[in-house]
């Protein structure tokens, strides 16, 4: 009995190695189509807003990813911006996709932009990925899977004052001092804003940020909730609640063991 369960255990990790390797490819031809019509002319539209935008190409690079996935693996489930796919992270095999995160930058810039998936098996994260495109960086890993940048394993957060440290903020939580941010920001050494959740996310990642606080959707903070944990990142509410993978919530990546010094500042300014 226990070869046997053993025998499972092995054949359950090498199937879910081959995933993560079909998930780097497809996330990879993304990038590459991507790169190659950076320059075409777009489609704008307006989603919810003025700023909530969506071109021809947010939607063909979902329709092509969601394609590639189901056609691999027709019993598993799609979690994506775009066109009302939506399920629930604990129902079975489920693939988180933002196909163009960043899309006014894309627009606009042409640069600091991410195509992000993630992929979960009745609600536990199994991986994530991050590729920022122009960069040609692609962020993976979490869960069993150490998390690299490229061939880069990325080391796990160490501990400094937050004057050592940029921090990340949505500008307008910022400049209302939202959950006292605005106060944060002058203990740190610098803020930024990226314009792009998956920029931002995978500059905490790999240590060039202490923290990113916005408001976000699931797509959005999906693929870094999964790999924030291998690196001593907490993804969670501002309010400190689990996130519920359903709607757009006040989201913050931080490092954990700064969680008790964050939390004057977060209940300071609580909206």
């Amino acid at each position: 009995m226990l070869f046997k369960r053993q025998k499972v255990k092995v054949k359950e990790a090498f199937l879910l190695e081959n995933k993560f390797h079909f998930a780097k490819e497809i996330i990879y031809q993304a990038g590459a189509f991507l790169r190659e019509h950076l320059y075409d002319d777009l489609d704008v539209s307006q989603k919810t807003s003025a700023t909530d935008l969506v071109t021809q190409m947010d939607r063909k690079i979902q329709d092509d990813l969601v394609a590639k996935i189901l056609a691999r693996y027709p019993q598993d489930a799609i979690l994506a911006e775009e066109n009302g796919l939506r399920h629930d992270i604990a129902d079975g095999n489920v693939w988180v996709i933002d196909p163009i995160d960043g899309t006014t930058n894309f627009i606009t810039q042409k640069a600091d932009f991410a195509v992000m998936i993630a992929y979960f098996e009745k609600g536990v994260g199994r991986f994530g990925l991050i590729y920022d495109v122009t960069r040609d960086q692609l962020y993976h890993g979490g869960g069993n899977f150490d998390v690299y940048c490229n061939d880069r394993k990325l080391p796990a957060f160490e501990d400094r004052p937050f004057q050592d440290f940029l921090m990340a903020s949505n500008a307008g939580m910022l400049q209302a001092n939202d959950w006292g941010l605005a106060d944060l920001a002058r203990e740190c050494l610098g803020v930024r804003v990226y314009g792009s959740a998956g920029i931002s996310f995978s500059k905490v990642l790999s240590g060039g940020l202490l923290a990113y606080f916005s408001y976000n959707w699931p797509w959005d903070y999906a693929a870094a909730s999964i790999m924030a944990e291998k690196l001593g990142f907490i993804v969670q509410t501002l309010d400190g609640s689990r996130l519920n993978f359903q709607t757009r919530q006040p989201v913050m990546m931080a490092p954990k063991c700064k969680l008790s010094a964050l939390k004057p500042y977060l209940e300071k300014g609580k909206q």
